[in-house]
């Protein structure tokens, strides 16, 4: 076990021997802190937080009471193999949030990028890759193997189903269900999300221009009217001038063995 001089621990918590806990970390009252465990420097883990399994948290994150993080995966295939739960720098882990470690199957890690915030309840299962800067919304809840690029958000009570992709700046209201992969900027609402449009606020915000999002609507209208990967794949052998354009097209020819979310 390694415990910085400078970290600090409530009496009452319990850090099991092998864990790893790095200066001026903060551990509060009642906190389970397991033996595979390494949280980076100024880590703060409020009370009642569970942290166990092969775990590793970035600085300056913050762990809200009542989250678990690093238990083993909700998947009757799971059979007790060492996997691994990972999260980068300067997240927010809100109350009673839960995060799996990974599967063999899945690659046997579950990652969350840096800058994050997870509200209240809300799910992280075993193998979902997330990207910087996503934002769940209370109780949204992601099933194993999603995919969720830089500056998604998912609305309150929606639920991603496995093995969706959900591409950069994405948007996903609330109350949704995600069954099918969104392109990039999409904007997804209804109790079976369909693509209703693009998320030109989040756009706006990260500073697109009218061209860059004028060309994303003939797009995304494109889209709508034939086979969805054909016409993208139509539309990059034609080439594209805008970034963003370009983005989204990557994405829809990438790998992928789901179908589309598709504008009404």
């Amino acid at each position: 076990m390694t415990i910085a001089p400078s970290a600090d621990i409530h009496p009452s918590a319990i850090v099991e021997p092998g864990a790893t806990i790095g200066a001026d970390c903060s551990i509060g009252p009642f906190c389970l802190i397991g033996p595979d465990v390494a949280l980076a420097p100024r880590v703060e883990v409020k009370s009642h937080a569970v942290i166990t399994g092969r775990t590793e948290i970035g600085e300056d994150t913050v762990v809200f009471p009542f989250a678990t993080l690093g238990e083993v995966p909700q998947d009757l295939k799971f059979k007790g193999e060492e996997t691994r739960l990972v999260l980068g720098a300067r997240n927010r882990i809100r109350e009673h949030v839960t995060m799996n470690t990974g599967t063999d199957g899945g690659g046997g890690i579950t990652l969350v990028g840096d800058d994050c915030l997870f509200m209240a309840g809300c799910h992280v299962a075993h193998d979902c890759q997330i990207g910087d800067r996503v934002i769940l919304v209370n109780n949204a809840a992601l099933a194993g193997h999603c995919v969720l690029e830089d500056e998604v958000i998912v609305g309150g009570l929606s639920g991603v189903h496995q093995f969706v992709r959900i591409g950069r700046g994405a948007m996903i209201g609330a109350v949704t269900m995600v069954t099918a992969d969104v392109i990039p900027h999409g904007l997804v609402q209804g109790p079976r999300g369909t693509l209703d449009g693009l998320n030109l606020v989040g756009l706006k915000r990260r500073g697109a221009g009218r061209a860059d999002i004028a060309a994303l609507r003939d797009l995304v209208a494109a889209l709508g009217q034939g086979t969805f990967r054909d016409t993208a794949r139509a539309r990059a052998e034609n080439g594209a001038d805008s970034t963003l354009v370009r983005e989204v097209l990557d994405f829809i020819l990438g790998p992928s063995d789901r179908s589309f979310l598709a504008p009404r």
